[in-house]
């Protein structure tokens, strides 16, 4: 078999904040801009990957959202639990310097995992982890 990854999904709440911080913070290109009924997704890649997207969803745009499930999902974007995304790099110390310099939260400096990865940990405008993995 030969299966690929080609779309993963995370959630935003103000896309405009979440485009400029995938594109303008990352340097991943534009693929996809929809809207429909006041909400829009956008899906974004890094410009060596065509074959690879993340769509930045409205995250209770599914029928079937309760009230109280909405709320939750609200609160656990605000606490930065809800969702992330790994990425990686050839060069952590360069990547993390620049995301730094273009004013993403830091939520983690370049580390020596315990568990054998050397990482760096950002948050995107929407609360979503973004961790950056070297690679070896």
């Amino acid at each position: 078999m030969d299966i690929t990854i080609h779309t993963s999904f995370l959630p935003h709440d103000d896309p405009d904040a979440s485009l400029a911080f995938y594109r303008d913070t990352l340097g991943f290109e534009v693929r996809n801009d929809v809207g429909y009924n006041g909400m829009r997704w956008i899906t974004v890649g890094p410009p060596n990957q065509p074959g690879t997207c993340i769509v930045l969803e409205p995250p209770t745009a599914y029928p079937g959202i309760t009230d109280d499930e909405h709320r939750t999902i609200t609160e656990m974007m605000a606490k930065g639990n809800y969702a992330h995304v790994i990425l990686a790099t050839a060069d952590l110390d360069d990547t993390f310097t620049k995301i730094q310099a273009r004013g993403a939260e830091v939520v983690q400096e370049p580390t020596e995992q315990p568990y054998g990865v050397r990482d760096c940990a950002f948050r995107d405008p929407a609360g979503n982890l973004v961790r950056i993995n070297e690679h070896r």
